[in-house]
């Protein structure tokens, strides 16, 4: 798996019921669509993606995300830098519980809040959530776990049962 593979597979849970193809993927994630299929074929492997390749596995993902993405693909805050807000910064239902801590951001020049930066799942995430906004706040959520911070973490695992649980 690589941390993009995740992406990928929340860009579909946010798409519902709606059809869709490789290349709508790709535009949406700004992702070549070499790498879309790539993801899907290793998600399909892994067991995340059904054997008809289009449907997510919502169970299996929500427990690779709150037990393994912040072992496999921790978050650490950096330096503050202008950016996109993400974890608390960007979901109100996770500020409550992380009240104390500075925003974060994923770097990007000219954005529009100034935090402690922390690595995207891919580079092109920041201007991916940007154009949606499901999206931007499964990412933000994901990275509330990455990041391991315990209130968020339990406010964030809340928010991926109903957002991405069973359908």
């Amino acid at each position: 798996m690589r941390p993009q593979d995740v992406v990928v597979l929340l860009k579909i849970t946010t798409l519902g019921a709606l059809p869709w193809q490789g290349k709508d993927l790709a535009a949406a994630l700004l992702i070549s669509p070499a790498e879309i299929s790539d993801a899907l074929r290793r998600c399909r492997y892994a067991g995340l993606l059904l054997e008809d390749g289009r449907t997510v596995d919502r169970r299996a993902l929500l427990r690779l995300l709150v037990h393994g993405l912040p072992y496999v693909f921790p978050a650490r805050p950096g330096a503050l830098a202008p950016g996109v807000p993400t974890a608390h910064s960007a979901v109100p239902a996770l500020q409550g519980p992380a009240a104390a801590l500075p925003p974060h951001v994923w770097p990007s020049p000219g954005g529009p809040l100034t935090g402690a930066a922390i690595e995207p799942l891919y580079p092109g995430a920041p201007a991916a959530a940007l154009l949606d906004a499901a999206l931007h706040e499964l990412l933000a959520v994901v990275d509330a776990l990455r990041l391991g911070h315990a209130g968020p973490q339990q406010a964030a695992r809340d928010l991926l049962r109903t957002r991405v649980g069973q359908p």
